[in-house]
């Protein structure tokens, strides 16, 4: 499996990237929480962390603009027809996209939204 988060109305015009994920064991239901810190702590043996669009390999929260509205934030896990799908752990989740491209058998999609409301006038 792979997982993957992008935030497809972020302010890019290509959406943002905030997590991916490879080389999830096919026997493997469900990720720990802290999973995606900055060490992968709680990814299963043999998962590992691509970079994200800020560098890092580790999950990026949500952030929308403020009064920008809402953000879609796409969280697909993607199951695949190999072990292992070789990209390396410095590549995007971009790359991981073209790479696994030919390899996926199906997809669960989550579509989570987050929106930061525009500060009052006059507010601080």
């Amino acid at each position: 499996f792979a997982v993957t988060v992008l935030d497809v109305d972020a302010p890019t015009g290509s959406g943002f990237w905030h997590w991916a994920v490879v080389g999830v064991a096919g026997g493997v239901s469900g990720l720990a929480e802290g999973a995606g810190d900055e060490w992968g702590s709680g990814l299963p043996e043999g998962a590992y962390q691509l970079r994200n669009d800020m560098g890092e390999a580790r999950f990026m929260g949500a952030a929308p603009a403020a009064g920008s509205g809402p953000d879609r934030y796409f969280v697909v896990v993607h199951a695949l027809d190999v072990e292992d799908i070789g990209v390396p752990a410095g590549s995007t989740p971009a790359w991981l996209g073209w790479v696994m491209s030919s390899h996926v058998l199906g997809r669960a999609i989550l579509v989570a939204t987050a929106e930061i409301p525009a500060q009052a006038e006059g507010g601080t």
